[in-house]
């Protein structure tokens, strides 16, 4: 009967040591928490962005950031006001987003400051900060806590070219249009170019014109380069 119990009080202390475990260590296949600043909901192409379902973790808004934008929403500057509002809309629609997980957390009585909040929360759970405040980042970086900037996202994936500028391209094939080429650059993306049909097989220099991000790819429209 003594072993019969003490192997029951075995069993109980497993079960509560591997609870205790989960809780406090996270696993391998449990996404990351990304903490979302302010700063992130007024700017508000967050949204698309967990459209797109590229970020990888869930996404925590606390009650203390929407309680910000709620104060600077009912306040008297009227662009803060209408900047609130927006961050508000996002924050709203976000958790409507399919793709990603969004949830308000109540992290308990307001009158706190928000970015202390943010870096206690996040160090405790080791989770990231999605913020654009550079002051932020700054001591999160102090503190060892990963920080996602849309702006170094944005940086990531701009056009290496801008309109207006010429390189050589040889044409491969003709356009889907009359009178079209296509040429290709390093990297595979497309560049069709008008008037150039009858260039077939040879490299010549075109002027970037308009630059195209679809879902499919990008795509960019040129025309033959003057000459000097």
């Amino acid at each position: 009967m003594e072993l019969f119990i003490l192997l029951i009080v075995l069993v109980i202390l497993s079960e509560t040591t591997i609870l205790t475990f989960k809780k406090y260590r996270p696993t391998l296949n449990s996404k990351r928490k990304i903490y979302v600043d302010t700063s992130v909901l007024i700017d508000g192409r967050i949204l698309n962005i967990a459209k797109s379902g590229f970020l990888d973790g869930d996404l925590i808004i606390l009650k203390s950031v929407l309680l910000e934008l709620q104060l600077l929403a009912d306040g008297k500057d009227s662009e803060k006001r209408n900047r609130a509002r927006a961050g508000l809309e996002t924050a709203s629609e976000l958790e409507r987003v399919v793709n990603i997980n969004t949830d308000i957390v109540d992290d308990g009585p307001g009158h706190k400051k928000v970015d202390d909040e943010l870096l206690k929360i996040a160090k405790a759970t080791r989770g990231s900060i999605l913020t654009l405040d550079y002051n932020l980042i700054k001591v999160a970086e102090a503190e060892k806590i990963e920080t996602l900037n849309i702006n170094d996202l944005a940086l990531a994936v701009r056009n290496e070219f801008l309109p207006g500028e010429k390189i050589k391209l040889k044409i491969l094939e003709k356009g889907s249009n009359r009178g079209q080429g296509v040429g290709h650059l390093k990297d595979g993306t497309m560049v069709v170019v008008d008037n150039a049909a009858n260039k077939i097989g040879k490299e010549i220099t075109v002027e970037f014109v308009k630059f195209y991000n679809t879902s499919a790819g990008k795509m960019i429209f040129a025309k033959l380069a003057k000459k000097n």
